[in-house]
């Protein structure tokens, strides 16, 4: 009898063993299937992501309306060298007339007589006035209009490069969901041999029902989270989605990209162009004030028709004309010169402070990444040696198991353990990526 038992208990332990290497090939199978699946498949960078962005983002439009403001206004700031034409026309009613005081009668010129204006007058005059130097103002309104157009640019730039910051937590989201489903599939595939293991503990006797509960409830808490990071996955994609501007299938394979540091820590974020354009727009602001303070010389031709003309002595209507050179100054604009030119002087500080204030908090952000980065380092070190470490206590485990020393709720706490810590080192693999973009965006290098 006792031989007939150690042979029931030697066939399903050869069974047991077979049931693992079916369990084994099948698992090599599938992550050979995906990695040639991965391989064939076309895989989506960062950069594609934030070149698509860039393309697509909403905001992108502002680029050409503001190129076609400017255009505008520099061909009106350029209109001011054209003639200016000004067409005028009166009807008036004097109550006293020019009037000469000589009594021809008593002067023995009895037969002579000046005639006398009417009360009524009326006129219309066209006036042409072709500037011929106005002290530098047009060039300098023109300065002004492409300085300012240049920090909407800029300004721009700044709102679209902070969309490469939400790229990134989408783009390393959908990374990290993609690791943990392909380490999940794997803990699936080993709570199922544990499953088989412990079936065939309970044909032997060394196990009850409730171990096996055990392992199944282990089960479902893998496929609760299974569906956590499917459904993660989707939204990320479909913000994602949004972004670049086409669909991306659910299938869709992202590079990962690689893990260096940045070979330069210079800061070179479009914060500081945008600085830079706001001093020039300051600067063109100073020029205009300073052309607006030269006087200004022009051609003038008026021409008129009315009753009187310049003739005031002849009492009918007569065409008239009368051109020349004309010099302005006005000495008004002095006045506001020095408030002006202290208002910009002020203006230009503030930019002074809020690039300072920029570069410090860039500063301390780059710090922090950085100390970031040599964490992320430091534990993937240690990651491997743990995750050995938990593996030979769940083999362990497995064999006090098959003992009868230990119960199936010992072994999957195990089995658990060893779960946490490589999901551990792929939460930490992701990070280091996220921290190591994080830092290339706080210092916008071009990669």
């Amino acid at each position: 009898m006792k031989s007939t038992e150690m042979s029931d208990r030697n066939i399903e332990q050869e069974c047991l063993r077979v049931n693992n290497m079916n369990m084994y090939v099948k698992t090599a199978v599938s992550v050979l299937a995906f990695c040639v699946c991965s391989s064939t498949c076309a895989q989506l960078t960062v950069e594609e992501c934030y070149a698509g962005a860039k393309a697509n983002y909403p905001l992108v439009k502002q680029y050409g309306l503001i190129e076609r403001a400017r255009d505008y206004n520099l061909s009106n700031a350029g209109k001011a060298c054209l003639p200016q034409v000004q067409l005028s026309a009166k009807a008036s009613w004097q109550s006293e007339v020019t009037e000469i005081p000589v009594d021809f009668s008593k002067s023995g010129m009895a037969g002579v007589s000046i005639p006398r204006l009417n009360r009524d007058q009326y006129g219309a005059a066209v006036d042409v006035v072709q500037t011929v130097w106005d002290g530098g103002l047009t060039g300098a309104r023109r300065e002004t209009v492409r300085a300012k157009s240049e920090a909407e640019e800029k300004e721009l730039d700044v709102s679209m490069y902070a969309v490469k910051e939400r790229i990134n937590r989408l783009f390393f989201g959908i990374l990290l969901c993609d690791a943990l489903i392909e380490q999940n599939r794997l803990f699936r595939d080993e709570l199922q041999r544990n499953y088989g293991r412990i079936e065939a503990c309970i044909r032997s006797g060394i196990a009850s029902r409730a171990d096996l509960d055990a392992v199944r409830v282990e089960q479902l808490k893998a496929e609760q989270a299974l569906t956590q990071t499917v459904y993660t996955r989707k939204a990320y994609l479909e913000m994602m989605s949004a972004f670049v501007g086409r669909k991306l299938d659910e299938n869709v394979s992202l590079q990962k990209p690689e893990t260096a540091l940045p070979a330069s820590m210079e800061i070179r974020r479009p914060e500081l162009a945008l600085f830079d354009s706001r001093n020039r727009t300051l600067d063109a602001a100073g020029n205009e004030v300073k052309a607006g303070l030269m006087p200004k010389f022009s051609l003038f031709l008026t021409g008129g028709y009315g009753n009187p003309g310049l003739n005031m002595l002849k009492n009918r209507f007569a065409a008239y004309y009368i051109g020349g050179v004309r010099m302005t100054w006005n000495f008004g604009n002095f006045y506001t010169k020095k408030n002006t030119l202290n208002a910009i002087e002020v203006s230009r500080n503030t930019v002074a402070a809020q690039r300072e204030a920029f570069l410090f908090n860039t500063s301390l952000d780059r710090t922090g990444r950085e100390n970031e980065t040599g964490k992320y380092y430091e534990l993937l070190r240690s990651d491997d040696e743990i995750i050995a470490l938990r593996n030979s206590v769940k083999r362990a485990a497995e064999a006090r198991l098959a003992a009868g020393t230990v119960n199936a709720t010992d072994l999957m706490r195990e089995v658990t353990a060893e779960q946490m810590a490589k999901q551990d080192k792929i939460v930490h693999e992701i990070e280091l990526l996220q921290t190591l973009y994080d830092l290339r965006f706080t210092l916008d290098l071009r990669f």
